[in-house]
């Protein structure tokens, strides 16, 4: 089977959630033996250098790359908002030299399955049927429109508010209108699945979650030595909704912790603005900065804090945390898709009196941590094999196929 991905970001590095599933399941893919290219936009806010991509992938998978510019601009945000009724998220990624290369590619392979890592891509579909005959596939990460909509609910400022709103029901309206235009739907999650149900999808549809490598050295780690009890947060925090949960977070539950237990609070994460740095910096939190590779976070710290309150999808990071081992603390959206078990393989709180009282029972129970980390590694192995996912995918698209 030959399967052609499109991405609307660079697989590599693979560490933010978006990267890592694309390449994770390409990986895997290739395994179970599919051959596998990937056209990849190279935009301004993911930008890499091919030659840094290591040679085990790029000898295993055929990657072409085409630089885009997808900075945000205040003045065609704003002319788009009047003048135009497609979403300013979409019209961003929408780009004639990409259609160039995408055509050279369809024209030069012969593709069963041409897979798409995000909505952003659908603009493409008119251009895949006319130039294949490939059966053509959406990969949803997300319900994109659910990440804004929720995204506006924390809002306070009504400006911001409104446009949030308004950006939210032009990309439900997005979303819909490509509802039957490719023939597989490939959700993330089993709940964003029903959700494009409910939106009115009824193309045939199966479950790609993304889990963790059997050689994966997360599940190596020890952690009856880590530092124990620590407090510790990963991920990119250019994402509004990660800095928003995380002011939360720090706002309504660290300041109070800090008070009365001698803690540390660690958070890593990429392309934080500066007024986020000089926030953490007033809260007594240790901001490391961008990693360049998780497990070195992973391999210290104990108990991982996950405080979202918006997005959608399936949060990478907690497959990862699981795996891990770490003592996880997160809210109901935040496990969203996974099907964790409230005290038994992590810890789930919606409010910060939740979350204050989840951080101190762990925090002063090493038995609990022991039992949540030995618990979650347990359940990622056992539901979250990323090679049987990639095997369970080429079985559907074989099935279909034929």
């Amino acid at each position: 089977m030959k399967i052609l991905i499109l991405t609307n970001k660079m697989p590599y590095p693979a560490k933010d959630g978006g990267s890592i599933a694309t390449l994770s399941l390409a990986k895997n893919l290739c395994r179970n033996g599919a051959t596998v290219d990937i056209l990849a936009m190279n935009t301004s806010k993911h930008n890499t250098n091919y030659e840094d991509i290591p040679d085990e992938i790029t000898h295993t998978i055929a990657i072409s790359t085409v630089e885009i510019n997808t900075e945000i601009n205040f003045f065609q945000a704003l002319g788009n908002f009047f003048f135009s009724s497609l979403p300013y998220n979409a019209t961003r990624f929408i780009s004639n030299d990409f259609q160039k290369k995408l055509i050279e590619l369809l024209q030069k392979n012969s593709y069963d399955i041409v897979q798409l890592e995000g909505v952003y891509l659908c603009p493409y579909i008119q251009c895949i049927r006319q130039y294949s005959k490939a059966k053509i596939a959406l990969r949803a990460h997300n319900i994109e429109h659910e990440i804004w909509k929720r995204v506006a609910q924390h809002t306070l400022n009504p400006f911001k508010k409104l446009y949030l709103y308004n950006l939210s029901r032009r990309i439900r309206r997005f979303e819909s209108q490509y509802l039957q235009r490719y023939d597989f739907l490939i959700p993330i999650t089993a709940r964003d699945g029903e959700k494009y149900q409910q939106m009115g999808s009824t193309v045939p549809q199966h479950i790609v979650s993304t889990g963790v490598d059997k050689d994966n050295a997360l599940l190596q780690i020890d952690n009856r030595w880590v530092l124990f009890p620590s407090l510790f947060y990963i991920g990119a925090l250019d994402w509004l909704p990660n800095q928003e949960g995380l002011k939360w977070f720090v706002k309504n539950v660290w300041d109070r912790f800090y008070k009365r237990y001698p803690a540390t609070f660690t958070i890593a994460g990429r392309n934080a603005p500066a007024s986020l740095i000089h926030y953490f910096n007033e809260h007594h939190i240790n901001f490391i900065g961008e990693v360049d590779d998780s497990y070195k976070i992973f391999e210290h710290q104990s108990i991982m804090v996950v405080p979202i309150l918006s997005g959608s999808g399936m949060r990478i990071k907690i497959i990862e945390g699981m795996a891990a081992g770490k003592a996880i603390i997160t809210t109901s959206i935040g496990t969203e898709g996974i099907d964790t078990t409230h005290e038994e393989n992590i810890l789930v709180a919606d409010t910060a009196k939740e979350f204050y009282q989840c951080l101190e029972q762990v925090y002063n129970d090493f038995h609990l941590y022991l039992q949540l980390s030995e618990n979650a590694r347990t359940f990622v192995t056992k539901h979250f094999d990323n090679e049987i996912i990639a095997k369970n995918l080429i079985n559907f698209y074989t099935n279909h196929l034929s």
